[in-house]
């Protein structure tokens, strides 16, 4: 079963995680939420470093390039692996600055899909290219199933047509995983994923978008205008299996919704630390020696969020847990997912909320962390998109079933 200390493996990982968050990531922090679509240079030899460290730090790496099932967990006993490894470890650097974490070369959604679907071939090919993903398009959001963007069948190529928006590092990526559907009659059976690599003709990134926060992220829209890829860059099997649906390319999301979870749980401890540290130097002490019902507002509040936060955090580690440990976790990621991010706004506005001008200035970082905080319950699905999933994960009921 889970144990709910940090595997002693990881402390390295861990303990250099923050490191990096606290000395790298926070020194360049507001600068970069300043000159949004910058490239952040300073992050090209740290990715390099990383790299390393992900691959020797415990001896099964760490990072989305790496998340998948592990099913071979089953039959070796219980473990903790590359899933455990990665949200540990995200969750430190996004304590140090979310949109950096986001931008660190190989560590995006896309990558996450190659680990998850990709045969030897194709990860040897893309294994180590940074991907991004591009799913969202114009005319939904969250219903992954309308994808309209195609990808038609023409010899020994696939010609994409669509338009996709909000791709995460979709002009820094060295490719982009592009949902497209084979078949639009066929419904959401039809939708497959596609590597298109950076520079393919017909591809084209047409702007990128100002946001609320993750300013350090570039955000891009891409067309698609008959756009030819080779067939072999298709991801998992080519058939269309009504019976199946698209599970096979939702499958990426049962890995990556912990992820984003980490993120959220890095963010919102990143914020109750540093309210805590504020209200000591106005000499109030949240230190646990009042009982609770003749502590002030303000530490009755922080105890709260501090409840709030380790909730969020077991749940995500509990989801991580169980694709290391090759079990099956839709529900656990959405909910860890639904969790983590709710409560990192709360949190994070909270703490805004309960510090005043002193949140609410740019002479701290507590506002950025509020605006960062927000993507984290929107991307990945929403929060209303993860509660939809956890009731069919609860009352055996299908898409089709309950909507």
């Amino acid at each position: 079963m889970i144990n709910l200390e940090n595997p002693k493996k990881f402390r390295a990982l861990v303990n250099q995680a923050r490191q990096v968050a606290e000395n790298v990531f926070r020194p360049i922090s507001r600068k970069y939420d300043r000159s949004e679509h910058a490239y952040p240079v300073e992050l090209d030899m740290l990715a390099a470093i990383m790299d390393g460290m992900n691959d020797g730090t415990t001896g099964e790496g760490a990072g989305a390039g790496k998340l998948k099932q592990d099913n071979k967990a089953k039959k070796e006993g219980v473990q903790n692996g590359t899933n455990m490894s990665t949200v540990l470890s995200l969750a430190e650097l996004c304590w140090g600055d979310v949109g950096l974490s986001l931008t660190l070369p190989r560590q995006g959604l896309g990558n996450a899909a190659i680990a998850a679907v990709a045969d030897d071939e194709q990860f040897a090919r893309f294994g180590n290219k940074w991907a991004a993903m591009a799913i969202t398009e114009p005319g939904f959001g969250s219903d992954s199933a309308a994808v309209r963007t195609t990808a038609v069948r023409d010899g020994d190529e696939y010609v994409i047509n669509g338009e996709k928006i909000y791709v995460t590092s979709g002009e820094r990526a060295d490719c982009v995983v592009v949902w497209a559907s084979v078949d639009r009659s066929l419904g959401r059976a039809a939708i497959k994923s596609f590597i298109v690599e950076k520079g393919t003709p017909g591809m084209d990134i047409v702007r990128l978008e100002k946001k609320l926060g993750i300013k350090a992220s570039d955000t891009a829209a891409i067309t698609f205008t008959d756009c030819r890829i080779p067939a072999s860059n298709l991801l998992g099997d080519p058939e269309v299996n009504v019976e199946k649906g698209f599970a096979g390319v939702m499958q990426t999301f049962d890995n990556t919704r912990p992820v984003v979870a980490a993120m959220a749980v890095g963010v919102a401890k990143a914020s109750i630390d540093r309210t805590r540290e504020i209200l000591r130097k106005l000499k109030v002490k949240a230190d646990y020696s009042t009982p609770f019902k003749l502590t002030s507002q303000l530490e009755a509040q922080l105890y709260r969020y501090e409840a709030e936060w380790e909730a969020a955090r077991l749940l995500t580690l509990k989801a991580a847990w169980m694709a290391d440990n090759g079990m099956p976790n839709s529900m656990e990621a959405s909910m860890a997912k639904a969790k983590a991010g709710r409560t990192a706004n709360a949190i994070t506005l909270g703490c805004v909320e309960m510090l005043g001008t002193l949140g609410y200035g740019e002479e701290e970082m507590l506002e950025k962390w509020a605006r960062d905080s927000k993507i984290l319950d929107i991307f990945e699905g929403t929060q209303q998109i993860q509660q939809l999933i956890v009731a069919r994960r609860l009352l055996g009921k299908s898409s089709a079933e309950l909507k």
